[in-house]
């Protein structure tokens, strides 16, 4: 089993790299400033502290949880801690460019920050894609990192931390509204996903899936599209306005508007066909969705 080589404070992460620590909590690098380090093969990491990459040169394929990050020259790479980060096909002839901010847990808590971190999905599994800078962005990322940057290189006083913090939250909000702008400038993209996800529900309620395995979740379809669940409820809801969970459900009653209509089978026959493992559970849904309970619905039509 390939071992995991685990960096679990900034100080340990600098001197690895051969840069000075200013701040024990959060560090700003310069990629170009950076000792390199030969590595062949596959490489895991595990940080103990939160990570962002500003990607300038591509110099190896990022695997993050599951799935591979789709990373290119100039992009944002998010990493969480505790999260394990593969890197493949490692390419030791490139001197690496860019910049990386690493900030450590205990800096943020008991602040804002720390209590809505979690809001922030791109450092976690649920997002595998890397957000794509456009030039002027690329500027308002290199400007919130010197900021922070030359406030880790100041004398600590009681200032520091309020000021190291905020500009991280004014950094990771700016991260929000780029990341709204990419799902925005691919929406063919997105149109296609939304097109195939349509066909995968078609296919799923109608192929005797709901029997074999039960109602659909997110997951599943996120699956089938090689995508995370939570980028892919992200995406549903930018194109569509409603949570994937909402979609399916719609889907889930049109097609038992359709069954109902079928009087020689019972609510319950048509509950299992559905993949409801209670008929009770299929009312209490309907009757939520629609206003009327099934045997309601089918004698008012």
């Amino acid at each position: 089993m390939e071992e995991v080589v685990r960096i679990d404070s900034i100080t340990q992460f600098n001197e690895g790299v051969g840069i000075e620590t200013f701040h024990p909590l959060v560090s700003v690098v310069d990629f170009e400033k950076v000792i390199p380090k030969v590595h062949y093969g596959k490489m895991k990491i595990s940080y103990g502290f939160y990570t962002i990459y500003l990607k300038e040169i591509k110099c190896g394929d990022i695997k993050y949880g599951c799935n591979y990050y789709d990373y290119q020259d100039g992009t944002l790479v998010f990493i969480g801690p505790g999260q394990v980060l593969s890197i493949e096909n490692y390419k030791p002839d490139f001197k690496p460019k860019g910049w990386s901010l690493r900030f450590h847990p205990d800096l943020i808590r008991g602040t804002s920050l720390g209590q809505n971190i979690r809001n922030y999905n791109f450092f976690s599994y649920e997002v595998n894609e890397a957000l794509h800078l456009s030039e002027s962005e690329r500027h308002v990322v290199l400007d919130c990192l010197n900021k922070i940057d030359n406030e880790t290189r100041r004398p600590i006083d009681k200032h520091s931390k309020t000021l190291i913090v905020s500009n991280i939250e004014l950094l990771l909000n700016y991260c929000v509204r780029f990341y709204d702008r990419q799902f925005i400038t691919r929406s063919h993209v997105n149109i296609d996903i939304l097109v195939r996800f349509e066909r995968l529900l078609d296919d799923y309620f109608h192929s005797g899936k709901t029997q074999l395995y039960g109602l659909p979740s997110v997951k599943y379809f996120a699956d089938e599209l090689n995508l995370s669940a939570g980028y892919f409820g992200e995406l549903i809801k930018k194109e569509t306005g409603k949570s994937a969970q909402e979609y399916i459900q719609l889907k889930l009653m049109d097609i038992a508007k359709d069954k109902l209509h079928d009087t020689s089978k019972s609510v319950s026959e048509i509950a299992y066909e559905l993949g409801f493992k209670y008929p009770q559970h299929f009312t209490r849904l309907f009757k939520s969705a629609v206003g009327h309970s099934p045997n309601e619905y089918r004698n008012r039509n």
